[in-house]
């Protein structure tokens, strides 16, 4: 099968085209044709030499997919309701950059219908991070706020209408007038320009807190009740700051910095939780559950258009390398995908 590796940790341009055995499943798994592969941060990451390879995942970038069951467990994808030639997106541990891909049978969804092979890829890895942190472990309710960073990422836009679609006030921050615009047209009720603005006095005037001295009380008189952090690092302090009592801090990656300084004595007063994770290495348990979840309550929301992956640019496998480039940029606004079609 065709592949794309990484030859040596650096620069996009390790990434090649390669030849690789067919990939196998094994017991509780499929066997998926992939039409379209997502590309997301950790692929980079994994690039560079930042994000060591879960024991037992391939060692081919790529966290996700979509394409067609073409094989595995039997038993398995009959109890699953799947059968083979059914169209899946896919949570991988790795080997998303492949022709063939294995992955679990608890963590494949059925493709939404009026989705492409290519928008269906891109779901995945944003969906079941969003679901798994905002709504399972910040436990955000309708009716409350969320100040989500990174508002035109992979994950903020889904975060966005996620949140948005089920009751929540949304407020995201982006870095640039253009991103703001895009965070707004998504759902959002109020996007900040981090480069122009202090996030964290503007969260205080929105929400009240800046008429009450900055004492943060609830979502009423001042402060979020949820924050979803990729930032960490020198954003934590901040946060702390512009969250109501009993807010949650959510931190999914540390692109800002793994050291932060805050004050202590607001998380006491306000009864605050800073908590954190990371998907890829979760048991297969536990991500089929946040399937199960998903395909419940989230994926009759795509089919009914209420929400809508947001595709900024497709490449062919062997574009991997400005995929890649493109990411490290920040300049796009959703998700970039790698196309097999175009193989």
């Amino acid at each position: 099968m065709k592949t794309v590796e990484i030859s040596a940790f650096g620069a996009p341009d390790v990434l090649r085209l390669a030849e690789r055995p067919d990939a196998v499943a094994g017991t509780g798994e499929v066997l998926i044709r992939v039409a379209a592969s997502g590309v997301n941060r950790p692929d980079v990451l994994q690039r560079t030499g930042g994000y060591p390879v879960p024991p037992g995942a391939s060692d081919i970038p790529g966290l996700e997919v979509a394409g067609e069951m073409i094989g595995g467990d039997a038993a398995a994808i009959s109890q699953a309701g799947f059968k083979l030639g059914d169209q899946v997106c896919a949570l991988v541990a790795g080997g998303g950059y492949a022709e063939l891909c294995t992955a679990p049978v608890g963590s494949c969804l059925p493709v939404p219908k009026g989705l492409s092979m290519v928008e269906a890829a891109s779901l995945p890895e944003t969906f079941f991070t969003v679901w798994s942190n905002v709504f399972d472990r910040a436990g955000l309710k309708s009716g409350e706020s969320i100040l989500i960073q990174g508002g035109t990422s992979g994950i903020g836009v889904t975060a966005i209408q996620m949140a948005k679609a089920f009751g929540a006030t949304v407020f995201a921050t982006a870095g640039s007038d253009e991103k703001c615009a895009a965070c707004l047209k998504l759902g959002a009720d109020h996007a900040i320009n981090y480069k122009t603005q202090d996030f964290a006095e503007e969260i205080k005037r929105l929400t009240g807190a800046a008429a009450t001295g900055g004492v943060l009380s609830n979502a009423q008189s001042g402060g979020v009740n949820v924050i979803l952090d990729m930032v960490a690092g020198s954003y934590v302090a901040k946060e702390v700051e512009c969250l109501a009592e009993e807010g949650r801090l959510v931190i999914i990656a540390v692109q800002g910095g793994l050291k932060a300084e805050f004050n202590a004595g607001l998380v006491l007063r306000r009864r605050l939780q800073i908590t954190g994770s990371t998907l890829r290495p979760r048991p297969v348990a536990f991500k089929a559950a946040i399937a199960a979840n998903l395909k419940e309550k989230v994926w009759p929301l795509l089919e009914a258009g209420k929400i809508k992956p947001i595709i900024y640019k497709s490449f062919s496998p062997a574009s991997a390398a400005q995929a890649h480039s493109l990411m490290e940029s920040n300049q796009h606004i959703g998700k970039i995908v790698l196309d097999w079609k175009q193989i």
